[in-house]
């Protein structure tokens, strides 16, 4: 190991309290217990040193973070809003948010200028590889106002799987909020295929154009109260399940491909 590395590397009990997560004390009882992994192995040294930066710390299976620069944002984008931090034909992008949070923070993933909703920003550049990775796929819950009186054969088609240019896509889970209401009705889809403009290809697929689309919630995310135009940073609790989450399973170190969403 390079004197670089090894340099960058400090014990694990210094590194939990750093975070703010344990005390010195509290994390060697932790250890001692058995419930800290580091990169997936026990550990059971008192003396063992970690990367913040790269090692992957977890306490009771759930990851934590300890990335003590690292900043997660939850955004209720509003419509029309961009997600891009510049347009070139100077229409409202991201970047008012990010002048706002004050760090140099990117979205995870998009939603179309139209669809409104959650909408994750992060500087944390290893979690946006993950979660915006192609072979990465993540719940998430959207609100689809279309037109047209939806039916029970209606969502038992989405839920079988409709056929669209690029292969049969099939919604997780479907339900109709509330009754159909005149010339519309209100649908809760749950999928986590990341497939461009994938709501509202299928809608349409099935008879029922979507008029307003909202995303409410993603992975353990949800917005809650956040209204639209406004963002919060996520608690400690919220950022040791996204982080969970998004090592569940490791990827290949090239860039990804960025998918547009709805």
């Amino acid at each position: 190991m390079s004197a670089e590395s090894e340099g960058s590397r400090q014990r694990l009990q210094k590194v939990l309290s750093a975070a703010g997560l344990f005390s010195r004390r509290r994390a060697e009882m932790l250890m001692q217990e058995g419930r800290i992994r580091i990169n997936g192995e026990l550990a059971t040294e008192m003396g063992v040193r970690v990367d913040p930066d790269v090692d992957v710390v977890s306490v009771d299976g759930k990851v934590v973070p300890l990335k003590t620069s690292a900043l997660y944002i939850m955004l209720n984008k509003p419509r029309g809003v961009l997600s891009t931090m510049a347009d070139e034909q100077g229409r409202p992008d991201l970047s008012a948010y990010v002048a706002q949070i004050g760090e140099r923070v990117v979205n995870v993933g998009r939603l179309d200028a139209d669809t409104t909703g959650l909408l994750l920003m992060t500087n944390d550049g290893d979690l946006v590889h993950r979660l915006s990775h192609p072979s990465f796929e993540v719940t998430k819950v959207y609100t689809a106002t279309v037109r047209g009186d939806v039916d029970q054969k209606v969502l038992a088609k989405l839920s079988a799987g409709v056929e669209l240019d690029d292969g049969v896509t099939a919604a997780d889970k479907v339900k109709l909020v509330g009754q159909p209401r005149g010339s519309t009705s209100i649908v809760e889809i749950v999928l986590h295929s990341g497939k461009n403009r994938i709501i509202r290809r299928m809608m349409e697929a099935v008879g029922h154009p979507v008029i307003d689309l909202h995303r409410k919630a993603l992975g353990g995310l949800h917005l809650g109260g956040l209204k639209p135009g406004t963002w919060r940073e996520l608690s400690t609790l919220e950022v040791k399940d996204l982080l969970t989450i998004a090592h569940r399973k490791d990827f290949p170190a090239k860039e990804s491909t960025d998918e547009r969403e709805e």
